[in-house]
């Protein structure tokens, strides 16, 4: 049976979310489930400065969503901006909203809710000036700095819809997306600054532009003394534009279905799928997921160290704890950066009390060694996440006995770019913790696994995840391109939610994400998820990080091939490791795994956000010609890769 870490008793002294306990969550999920319409009101009615309060909860269903997407709260207006900014200068004005820490360590800034209200209006005014107006697009390409959040703040006090690109797409990638939205406006930067390296932000962006004409301006903070190029007419510096500008700005009034904003899901190839998040029940979602998940208190230093590019920025970076009040910190740099001691010294600094990360990292910080860790001062923290990918036990325990010292509860968050916000997880006062489970649906999420037949799978098992009941914060369409959206989420079971992912629910109802169902290889007849064999490499204590995947094979459809990454300082011999994580997953797995392809590389491809590449490496292995894709954080690799399967009879 699957070892339960309680949740310590620090944890639930001085707790002020409405779920401190397992009975009030069961009262909050069962309310949810009886009137999810009258629960979710509840929520924006306390959550939301309105302009005009909804009476409607959900409108539409999953039955009719080609038809009309579903909308909550239809009869409200707002503006998203006055519940993160204008509500706070009442009691918060002097408290800190954003720390900013820098790539290089020791730099750093902070921007109280009344200076960060301050410069919103006056970048506001200053976008208005060049012709941005309630509905149009505005896309912001630029690296963790506050100026980000600013820019995401000033689109909304517009009713401007704004596509925040990730700073690490190419140029193409960002004319794919300024081309499918029909930017007027980019946000970027002359230079930005990642892991001590220059990032040529404007760069990009001008090749980007190259006889594009729907984007009229550019607007460019200046982060470095890197002089760039500039197009007389097109181009302003950001501190010419807020020149002389005012810093009060009127919020536009919204409709509560307004678009928020626009986030491209990253991939390959195609063309970028553009997800739209409307304003009022995602600012809700956001706003309960945040304060109920990590067990928000008022004094708390909040860290999610993610990219403001990617859908947990925008949700657990900017819009969730501004909208709760909280002081949140944004982090320019990476976590080896200059050593793997980075986010350990954050901590200490900033007396972090919530910190949010990625799987990806954990495990790589784990490679390096206890010492790091160590080092520095962490009686600060008190909640632990992870989000991106789900985290094996190994590295779960990990990050609980040594970052976390034993006495901070791990919220294993399960979400999507889609879902807007976190569905499934523990509540960090509230459950019991099993190391590689999200454990449970938060009120008002009402997940299903289903089998090959379409069939709802009642009681323990493993199936693939859907949800049977919309929730505010997801998002609502794709942009100009509905057909799609019904298409990719609604058309393989009609009537539900298709997340992409394979679940295993197990006796005590905890819930277990097995990846997206593409990883999911044929041996022999056999499906076996690559994330079971995984688990079961991982587990070795020379490796730190893993990928499997299938190939091609005659004989029996597909075989998996392993990829090992192995922890530093690790003496035994290469030939024995391989030797004994064949072993392994023959004890886990099982023979039909037929798992006998291992290859030890350096290191294993990555986007920028940190979550493996496995389609280029299944396509590597095949021998498939593919571009390279536009997430990669280092194309050099591939090659690297190329050669360490070539060592296996493969690429």
């Amino acid at each position: 049976m699957t070892q339960l870490f309680s949740v310590p008793d620090r944890v639930k002294q001085g707790s002020t979310s409405p779920i401190q306990t397992p009975d009030q969550y069961r009262e909050h999920y069962l309310r949810a489930a009886a009137d999810p319409d009258q629960y979710w009101l509840e929520q924006a009615k306390a959550r939301v400065k309105w302009k005009k309060e909804p009476t409607l909860g959900l409108a539409g269903d999953y039955h009719g969503v080609a038809e009309e997407p579903i909308s909550w709260f239809s009869d409200g207006t707002l503006n998203l901006t006055e519940t993160c900014l204008d509500e706070h200068l009442k009691e918060r004005a002097e408290k800190t909203a954003i720390i900013w820490e820098a790539d290089e360590p020791g730099h750093s800034k902070t921007l109280t809710y009344r200076e960060l209200h301050s410069e919103v209006c006056r970048f506001a005014n200053a976008l208005r000036e060049l012709g941005l107006q309630k509905g149009e697009r505005a896309i912001i390409y630029m690296g963790m700095v506050p100026e980000a959040a600013i820019a995401m703040l000033a689109c909304a006090r517009l009713g401007a819809i704004h596509s925040v690109v990730f700073g690490g797409f190419s140029a193409e990638a960002l004319r794919d997306r300024v081309r499918d939205c029909g930017a007027k406006i980019v946000i970027t930067q002359n230079e930005g600054r990642r892991g001590g390296k220059p990032l040529a932000l404007k760069t990009v962006v001008d090749q980007a532009l190259t006889d594009e004409h729907v984007v009229k301006h550019v607007v460019v903070f200046k982060r470095t003394d890197t002089e760039v190029e500039f197009e007389e007419g097109r181009d302003v510096w950001w501190h010419d534009a807020v020149s002389g500008v005012s810093d009060s700005c009127e919020a536009v009034e919204c409709a509560a279905e307004d678009p928020l904003f626009i986030l491209y899901t990253s991939g390959s190839t195609g063309k970028p799928k553009g997800l739209v998040h409307t304003t009022a029940g995602y600012l809700t979602y956001t706003s309960y997921t945040h304060e109920i998940v990590f067990d928000l208190r008022e004094e708390d230093v909040y860290a999610c160290v993610a990219d403001v590019g990617w859908v947990t920025g925008h949700s657990y970076i900017v819009y969730g704890p501004l909208a709760n009040g909280a002081t949140t910190l944004m982090f320019e740099s990476t976590p080896l950066y200059p050593d793997a001691g980075r986010y350990w010294n954050l901590v200490e600094q900033h007396k972090v009390t919530i910190f949010y990360t990625a799987p990806t990292a954990i495990r790589a910080l784990a490679a390096q060694g206890d010492q790091f860790v160590k080092g520095h001062d962490r009686s600060s923290l008190r909640v632990l996440g992870t989000v991106g990918e789900p985290i094996n036990p190994d590295a779960w325990r990990w990050y609980y006995d040594v970052v976390g010292e034993g006495r901070c509860n791990i919220v294993d968050t399960w979400w999507q770019t889609e879902t807007g916000g976190i569905c499934l997880t523990p509540i960090a006062p509230v459950t019991e913790t099993a190391p590689g489970s999200a454990t449970l649906p938060l009120p008002g999420i009402f997940p299903v696994l289903l089998d090959g037949d379409a069939h709802v799978i009642r009681g323990p098992g493993q199936g693939k995840l859907c949800m049977a009941h919309p929730w505010p914060g997801q998002a609502r369409t794709v942009w100009e391109d509905h057909d799609r959206y019904v298409a990719t989420y609604f058309s393989t079971y009609p009537g539900y939610y298709f997340t992409g992912d394979g679940g295993c629910i197990d006796e005590q109802g905890y819930v277990y994400i097995m990846g997206r169902i593409d990883d999911v290889i044929i041996v022999s007849g056999h499906n076996l998820s690559t994330g079971s064999i995984e688990e079961a490499v991982a587990s070795h204590p020379a490796v730190a990080e893993c990928a499997v995947f299938g190939v091609k094979d005659e004989l029996r459809t597909q075989v998996p091939i392993g990829l090992l990454v192995l922890k530093c300082g690790v003496e035994t011999d290469p030939v024995t490791i391989v030797s004994e994580v064949v072993a392994l997953v023959r004890e886990k797995v099982g023979p039909v795994a037929n798992f006998k392809q291992v290859a030890i590389t350096k290191r294993l491809p990555k986007t920028r956000s940190g979550k493996i590449l496995r389609s280029a490496l299944r396509k590597l292995a095949d021998g498939v010609d593919f571009p390279v894709p536009s997430t990669i954080d280092d194309p050099a690799i591939l090659e690297e890769i190329r050669i360490d399967l070539q060592g296996l009879g493969y690429a």
